[in-house]
């Protein structure tokens, strides 16, 4: 099945809105540390327990590939403001950023090619990603009710 641009880029965008949501909403519990402890306290939280410290290292291993990665396509599509988007992940979220400057890619490459059309994904694949993408929203939902 191909998936256009369009659709490509709101999905994009809808997974950095909720990545922003989940993530800060968590996040703001610690607001009333200031800025300073807040960041010491948060640091300090991800070293809490063996999970905690296995998805603290896997989504910093995740997030260094994806700023690399960052680097070089923005480099070789000639795009701008890569430095927005990898100073808005390591402070802010990673899990808003990338999608966000995926949708910037998007648009980018719709652009240079003149394509509505971002590729084919089979329905097997395309089965696989909305189960996964509905689990990380119902984990959000939980996490944030917590």
């Amino acid at each position: 099945m191909t998936i256009s641009r369009n659709l490509l880029c709101t999905l994009y965008a809808l997974a950095g809105l909720v990545a922003l949501v989940g993530t800060w909403g968590n996040n703001l519990q610690y607001s009333h540390l200031g800025m300073m402890e807040m960041n010491v306290r948060f640091w300090q939280e991800t070293l809490a327990n063996p999970a905690s410290r296995s998805i603290t290292v896997d989504i910093l291993f995740v997030g260094l590939a994806a700023i690399i990665w960052m680097f070089l396509e923005a480099r070789r599509l000639s795009m701008r403001g890569v430095w927005f988007w990898v100073l808005f992940g390591l402070f802010v979220a990673m899990g808003a950023a990338f999608p966000w400057f995926l949708v910037h890619r998007e648009r980018v490459l719709a652009i240079r090619d003149g394509s509505t059309s971002a590729g084919t994904l089979s329905a097997g694949a395309i089965a696989a990603v909305a189960v996964l993408g509905l689990a990380i929203v119902v984990y959000t939902f939980f996490a944030l009710i917590r």
